[in-house]
């Protein structure tokens, strides 16, 4: 059981690793384009690590350059306060001495969680956060790297789908887990909250709100409550 579970883990982490890494070519050939040279580029992806809010940090220097620094700075913190939420469900997963836990605070994004917590055992959670934060991290600096300096040579690479394919990989891994009613619901509710404030409020906003629907149906256990009610026992 524990060899399947671990393979099984291993299969979801290449899975949505290897999708998520490829789209940072475009994140270095836009951070490029944003006025980034290569290195500030590279040092983003090494330290910063968090797509969401690299991408919200070179979007508003492409459009302000330097003096929107600071709003820049504020919209990558503002997305990167999620990380922050996935470490409170992650601590108990890891486990171990400080150090490790320390090491595991840098791969803690929304891949390597999703994966981690759709694992069954504690085993494939444990081997699921970090294959997963290792393949991203390594692929994700990597293409950065590429992206960058290949530069104007690869065109626009939005065109190219790379982001749709890393959000197929983190659909087809959170699929399964919508079979209830109440995970269905924190799903769509969550996702039309973010939608409709994206276009009005600053990035990392929409996300954060985004979150508070989740936590508070999933704290709340409402519809789960509903549903065991009427049916006599648990759903």
């Amino acid at each position: 059981m524990a060899s399947s579970d671990t393979s099984a883990a291993v299969r979801a982490s290449l899975a949505v690793g290897l999708a998520v890494a490829a789209y940072g070519v475009s994140f270095g050939a836009l951070a490029v384009a944003s006025g980034l040279d290569v290195w500030q580029t590279c040092v983003l992806s090494l330290f910063m690590f968090s797509g969401g809010s690299q991408f919200a940090l070179i979007g508003v220097l492409a459009s302000g350059g330097i003096a929107a620094a600071p709003a820049a700075i504020t919209s990558a913190a503002l997305l990167g306060v999620r990380n922050a939420l996935y470490s409170m469900r992650m601590a108990a997963i890891i486990g171990g001495p400080w150090w490790r836990r320390l090491l595991a605070a840098q791969w803690t994004i929304d891949e390597s969680t999703a994966v981690s917590t759709a694992q069954p055992t504690l085993r494939g959670q444990r081997v699921g956060f970090w294959v997963t934060g290792a393949v991203i991290y390594v692929g994700w600096n990597l293409t950065t790297f590429i992206g960058a300096i290949l530069g104007d040579l690869v065109g626009d690479v939005r065109m190219y789908g790379l982001d749709a394919a890393a959000a197929a990989a983190f659909l087809g891994l959170v699929w399964p887990r919508l079979r209830s009613r109440q995970p269905i619901a924190v799903a769509a509710g969550a996702a039309v909250v973010a939608a409709v404030l994206i276009p009005w409020l600053p990035p990392g906003v929409p996300v954060l709100a985004a979150a508070v629907v989740a936590l508070v149906v999933g704290m709340t256990n409402w519809l789960g409550s509903r549903a065991a009610t009427a049916g006599g026992g648990p759903s």
